[in-house]
């Protein structure tokens, strides 16, 4: 009997597109996932109450001696390429759903979002190594064709290479690509990626959503001695669950930190989510964040 993927991708897009509609004005929504690319300044305009301060051009307003406002023209054909990892350690989960699982809900919820903005989505499934590449397209008719992938659980496994899948997608992809949303633990990434992730952040409008299970930071109390095995090698060996935990935590909130210092030195904003948080709730909560601390680049005349 072939295994099914535990997903509710009906409710979580219905969740958070219902969420979006209460946190976010309509105007701002290509501003929130990516920086101003694609927003060409067209005029001034007297600045009004509804208007988002960030908006305003100050040295102009003081020549002026009145607020104004920067006024855009916005570019409606956008693409956006989704980045997901598949590999083994996404098939993982001590929560309802296994990482995977969760990744594939947020990935669908802001798909959704996009394709109903009448913009393109396109994406990309690695492990060891790119797997599969679907180039952006519009309409619904993309949307269900990534959902039939993302629920197919043949599509999962392997080892996880962020690196090389990103090294592979700086040389297929062209500048036409808007933003690039990549999801995974990232609990592989090493330094090494960190030239590469530089360099998709100044291509692309890059976006990271860290999804981790509460057993990716702590390890578990567990009584007396146990015996653990290399799934590959079939080694085993017996570790004293107490001093296994420190050196398991420790480990784990260097690669966490290590991961988060790279991010915020390629200027990649980044979310991160827990496998027993609300999705959802999460992903609008980081939308409306960004729109509250304007982070993007707006275009300059």
């Amino acid at each position: 009997m072939e295994k099914k993927l535990n997903l509710d991708i009906a409710g979580t897009v219905s969740e958070f597109e219902r969420l979006m509609r209460e946190f976010l004005i309509r105007r701002v929504l290509y501003r929130i996932i990516f920086r101003g690319k694609g927003l060409e300044f067209d005029s001034y305009r007297d600045f009004s109450p509804d208007d988002d301060a960030g908006d305003i051009d100050w040295k102009a307003s003081a020549r002026a001696n009145k607020l104004l406002a920067k006024q855009y023209i916005e570019e409606r054909d956008l693409k956006f390429i989704f980045v997901i990892d598949v590999g083994e350690n996404m098939l993982f989960g001590s929560e309802e759903k296994l990482k995977c699982e969760y990744a594939a809900e947020a990935a669908a919820a802001l798909s959704h979002l996009i394709l109903n903005s009448n913009d393109a989505v396109g994406f990309v499934f690695f492990s060891e190594d790119i797997i599969k590449i679907v180039l952006p397209k519009k309409g619904m008719k993309q949307f269900s064709i990534f959902v039939d992938e993302l629920s197919n659980p043949l599509l999962y496994g392997g080892n996880s290479d962020v690196k090389k899948a990103l090294d592979s997608l700086l040389e297929y992809l062209n500048d036409s690509i808007n933003a690039v949303i990549i999801l995974s633990d990232f609990i592989r990434m090493d330094k090494d990626t960190s030239q590469t992730l530089d360099l998709f952040s100044r291509r692309f409008e890059t976006i990271a959503i860290m999804i981790k299970d509460s057993l990716d930071k702590t390890f578990p109390k567990i009584g007396g001695e146990i015996i653990i095995e290399d799934p590959k090698t079939k080694e085993q060996m017996i570790i004293n669950p107490a001093v296994a935990k420190k050196a398991y935590e420790k480990n784990a909130l260097e690669q966490d930190s290590m991961v988060k210092k790279i991010f915020t030195e390629c200027g990649i904003d980044f979310l991160e989510v827990m496998t027993n948080e609300h999705i959802a709730l999460k992903l609008a909560e980081f939308l409306k964040e960004r729109v509250e601390k304007r982070k993007y680049i707006s275009p300059t005349k």
